[in-house]
């Protein structure tokens, strides 16, 4: 869990920072947020159909020209998990425990568009679409340790989960769609 936490740290600092600029952005925030692994595991342990959407975020802060939410997920094998699209947030995945496959790009079939009123758009990921399933896309394994990158605009669904798999995911939110919080 420190290592899950560390690397959520890490990649929120190199969210934070363009390459090579090491000091302090004009409009920055002056402090860090600490995510601790009591409020990761709060999230974790919510009921099992609670790692299913809406899933509120731990934590959205403003890293000073957008926004940075992190959230972590348990979800079960079932019920079957919807393809999703976000337009405008970027979602990055920390596997911390269990395993599946995960399918991205591609074209999302029966893909209908988020109503900008529910809870998902609001405070979890922003707009975008959901569909049942995606066609063409690349698919990969993934476990514990391993770490996603889903640039916005990229459709991604776990076409199959291996028992139950929990991850921690930081969301990218260059047009801050999301309260800070």
């Amino acid at each position: 869990m420190r290592r899950m936490l560390s690397l959520a740290a890490i990649l929120c600092a190199v969210a934070t920072t363009a390459p090579g600029v090491l000091l302090a952005q004009k409009g920055a925030p002056a402090q860090a947020t600490y995510v601790s692994v009591a409020d990761v595991q709060a999230t974790v342990n919510r009921p099992t159909q609670a790692g299913v959407n809406p899933q509120p975020n731990i934590r959205v802060v403003d890293a000073g020209g957008y926004n940075v939410a992190v959230g972590a997920l348990h979800r079960p094998e079932t019920p079957p998990g919807v393809a999703a699209v976000h337009y405008k947030v970027t979602e990055i995945y920390h596997v911390i425990d269990g395993a599946a496959t995960l399918v991205t790009g591609g074209t999302m079939v029966n893909s209908k568009p988020r109503p900008p009123e529910d809870v998902s758009v609001r405070l979890e990921d922003g707009p975008g679409a959901s569909g049942t399933a995606i066609q063409g896309g690349a698919t990969q394994q993934i476990k514990a340790g391993d770490v996603v990158v889903i640039p916005a605009g990229v459709p991604h669904w776990f076409s199959k989960i291996d028992g139950s798999i929990t991850y921690l995911v930081v969301r990218v939110d260059p047009n801050r769609l999301l309260p800070v919080k």
